[in-house]
């Protein structure tokens, strides 16, 4: 079997496998390089950059569960400037295909912050509009269909140099209605879901160790959520869909598949295993084989028809 096996598209960006980094948990792109090449994702989805450079939250950040893992961070990242500067020439310089992950205060800053990158060499603009740990960042945008839309005009109408992608939240009643905003607003496609608003106690203090009291559960636990989640924006929504939340197997990225996406972002798995990207790519190819698939767009295909008879 060849590499062209795993191919596959989110609209206009071909990818060579299905597998994406999920963004804050692969840092800026090198920052697992000796343990996984970047290269080995079909792109891999930048930690968050905001306008300024953030510190983040308070420690603690992150937390086990038994399924999976509460994190509030706080969206701590060198800024604008020093990730434009710094950060994307040397994505650029080792030939990784970087998806951009984006978070401002407001729909005009969003587009601000978009325009800088029109001369860059990005494969997309991923769009952070849920983000459930810092307050002032998209708080509002994710759980508004009409913010959804304000703000991806926003970035459509001052970058062209590439797609841009919009994240949604699943902590709202009807993700399938954001998603539709999404489109309506330009988006080239949906990413779901972020993480899920959850939290933690310390029995000794009766109090959340968290200094935002909630923070966002991922992982497996979360994985019944998105697939949902990506099967109702799939049935609403014309544009590609991007699968996130739980997946740590070849298994789990085919229900995505199946359950309408185009591609899959593998993230806290990442922080248990960084080198299974070699294991499911290889498991992919072994599906294929068995169900006497050629390649994986022709299984997408297939379950499609299947499901639309």
């Amino acid at each position: 079997m060849t590499d062209a096996v795993l191919r596959c598209r989110v609209g206009a960006v071909e990818l060579a496998n299905p597998l994406l980094a999920a963004s804050g948990c692969f840092g800026y792109g090198l920052d697992y390089d000796g343990l996984v090449p970047p290269e080995a994702f079909g792109a891999v989805v930048t930690k968050t950059v905001t306008p300024a450079p953030r510190r983040g939250n308070p420690t603690p950040r992150l937390m086990e569960t038994p399924a999976g893992m509460l994190n509030s961070i706080g969206l701590e990242n060198v800024g604008l400037d020093a990730f434009l500067a710094d950060k994307l020439p040397a994505l650029a310089a080792r030939g990784v295909r970087p998806v951009v992950s984006l978070s401002a205060g407001s729909a005009e800053e969003f587009g601000e912050m978009a325009a800088r990158f029109e001369g860059a060499r990005v494969t997309a603009l991923e769009l952070n509009l849920s983000c459930p740990n810092v307050a002032e960042h998209g708080v509002n945008f994710a759980s508004d269909p009409t913010a959804t839309e304000a703000v991806t005009r926003a970035v459509k109408t001052r970058f062209a140099a590439a797609p841009v992608w919009v994240k949604l939240s699943p902590n709202v009643t009807d993700i399938a209605e954001v998603a539709e905003a999404g489109e309506a607003g330009g988006a080239d496609a949906i990413c779901a879901i972020n993480t899920l608003l959850g939290m933690e106690i310390d029995l000794k203090t009766g109090r959340s160790p968290f200094a935002m009291n909630t923070a966002g559960l991922s992982g497996p636990a979360i994985l019944p959520v998105a697939l949902a989640s990506v099967w109702r924006i799939a049935n609403r929504v014309s544009i590609p869909v991007v699968g996130i939340g739980g997946a740590s197997s070849a298994e789990d990225v085919l229900k995505f598949i199946a359950a309408g996406a185009d591609a899959v972002q593998i993230g806290t798995a990442l922080f248990a295993e960084p080198g299974l990207i070699d294991r499911i790519e290889g498991d992919l190819r072994s599906y294929l084989e068995d169900a006497d698939c050629p390649d994986l767009e022709t299984l997408k295909r297939r379950w499609r028809e299947r499901a639309e008879e």
